[in-house]
């Protein structure tokens, strides 16, 4: 069975997953961007030695993505599950004073990384899962207010490059979905957010594990369910 890749996996829900996926056996490789100052990921490691590697990753700068598919090549690692967790929001835009970069800032972290990253570790996908953690804000079909614009029309891009990556792992028996985790309460989703981090991780890999080759494609919620793109 080929390791568990989770970007972001310094805090909130790329950490838990991390944390859910070591507690049930599987290999990790967990990225983020200064290693050195990861400290939840670190305990981990110590905890289950031998089954949790820690690797840096800036999204979406180019030559930390190949630095990091060179690595998972010299390390001979076979990646089975790819979860592309990392992201950004810009809080606090209002309509009139939305600034280009955070939308090329957004674009670029929430859906060129994703495809990027992907795209590169292409060769060392075996049979695997790519999970792009999507939103319902990037929901064209379910957009019903102006909320987080710069976040949500780079989710939308993402939902597109979901599709454009579904289609070309198709014939590697790849199945990329988008998946979006619900409003959980971590440094994104605020306090106020109904659903934890735990349940919403435990809810996303129930999913992931049922997903077959049909699913290939789709947008789901963190319990399976289908978002209209």
């Amino acid at each position: 069975m080929g390791h568990a890749l989770v970007t972001g996996a310094n805090r909130g829900l790329g950490l838990e997953f991390a944390h859910q996926l070591l507690a049930r056996g599987e290999r990790v490789i967990a990225t983020c961007r200064h290693p050195g100052r990861a400290l939840a990921l670190t305990r981990l490691a110590g905890e289950h030695p031998g089954h949790l590697v820690i690797l840096p990753l800036v999204l979406p700068d180019t030559r930390s993505i190949a630095e990091l598919a060179r690595e998972i090549t010299t390390l001979d690692l076979r990646i089975g599950l790819l979860v592309n967790n990392a992201g950004m929001l810009v809080g606090g835009e209002r309509f009139g004073t939305i600034e280009a970069k955070a939308l090329q800032d957004s674009f670029a972290a929430n859906a060129a990384g994703p495809l990027l990253l992907t795209q590169a570790l292409a060769a060392r996908l075996e049979r695997a899962k790519v999970v792009n953690l999507s939103s319902r804000l990037g929901s064209i079909g379910g957009s019903e207010s102006l909320h987080s614009p710069s976040y949500a029309i780079s989710k939308a891009a993402l939902n597109m490059a979901t599709r454009q990556l579904a289609h070309a792992l198709a014939g590697e028996d790849g199945i990329v979905v988008a998946i979006s985790p619900g409003w959980v309460s971590t440094d994104m989703g605020g306090a106020n957010a109904p659903m934890s981090a735990h349940d919403s991780v435990a809810a996303m890999l129930r999913t992931i594990d049922a997903l077959t080759r049909a699913d290939n494609g789709r947008f789901l919620s963190e319990t399976g369910a289908p978002i209209p793109w």
